[in-house]
């Protein structure tokens, strides 16, 4: 690896700043950034497009972004709503530029809307048991073990195309964080052990693939994008209080009040899961963790 040394004089102090011979890959949020740094580790240089604490469906990207994306290599997509619009401008932007969809050859789940109650029927609900009523596919692909070894794997081959010289070292960093997630696979398996069907309620419909994985079933409080209207809220508290829900997670990413209002009527309380954290394996054990104490 080429390392260039420059020495910058201002205002009298002297600063250093290290230019690496490295990758230059773009992703579209952040856990993504965790992915690519586990195959590519010191080889790559990765800009994350969906900055921290903002929202995936509604980002626009900056300016910056857009000049940014003409000195990049690889653009890594992975199906969140902004590229709907976004990826064909990003596309454009660089012709050397590759975009590599890691949602590929993963079966995408309907996005849970809403839960009704069986037996409804314009309006009118009867007594049973919830289900989800399906609105589009779920993006949130990345919240599932299994699923983050599909989109390594694809990941890996992206980098060896662009970097042959170096894919030995991709494949045996490749080696290391498929192993590390069998291992973190198996232990949230052990976590949820005996609480197959057992529900927990969500602000946002974020972690159905999670639930899915682990035999678990997510309660969305919003519905379309949308805080729920007062007779869906009722419902969503009566469900709450029928299964004995006491916790509801939401994301920093999204405004509480929905959540604190179900939380206050069913006596209890609020609880934070990030599906967006960098660090994705400490954030999965951890909200494995808020789970399993929900999960009553």
């Amino acid at each position: 690896m080429k390392i260039v040394l420059f020495i910058i004089f201002s205002m009298g102090f002297v600063k250093i700043a290290f230019s690496a011979d490295r990758l230059p890959v773009f992703v579209s949020i952040v856990p993504q950034k965790y992915f690519v740094q586990q195959i590519g580790k010191d080889r790559v240089a990765v800009q994350i497009m969906v900055q921290p604490g903002a929202n995936p469906a509604t980002y626009e990207p900056k300016p910056r972004q857009m000049a940014a994306l003409s000195k990049t290599k690889i653009y890594f997509a992975i199906g969140v709503a902004f590229e709907n619009t976004w990826l064909p401008k990003i596309a454009a932007t660089n012709s050397r530029m590759k975009v590599v969809r890691t949602d590929q050859g993963i079966e995408k789940l309907a996005m849970a809307r809403h839960y009704h109650k069986e037996g409804e029927h314009h309006g009118a609900a009867v007594h049973g048991e919830a289900h989800p009523v399906p609105a589009g596919l779920d993006p949130h692909i990345w919240l599932s073990p299994p699923l983050v070894k599909i989109q390594a794997r694809t990941i890996l081959a992206a980098l060896q195309e662009a970097d042959p010289e170096h894919r030995q070292v991709y494949a045996e960093n490749f080696r290391g964080f498929s192993l590390r997630i069998d291992r973190l696979d198996a232990d949230l398996k052990k976590t949820f052990a005996g609480r197959k069907g057992l529900q927990f309620m969500v602000f946002h419909p974020s972690w159905g693939y999670f639930a899915r994985t682990y035999a678990l079933e997510q309660v969305p409080i919003e519905i379309e994008g949308k805080n729920p209207k007062p007779a869906q809220l009722k419902e969503l508290i009566e469900h709450a209080r029928a299964t004995r829900i006491k916790v509801i997670f939401t994301q920093p990413q999204f405004s509480i009040r929905s959540a604190a209002l179900v939380a206050r009527e069913i006596g209890g309380q609020v609880a934070f899961a990030d599906p967006l954290a960098e660090d994705w394996m400490d954030n999965l054990r951890q909200v494995a963790g808020k789970f399993k104490m929900a999960l009553k």
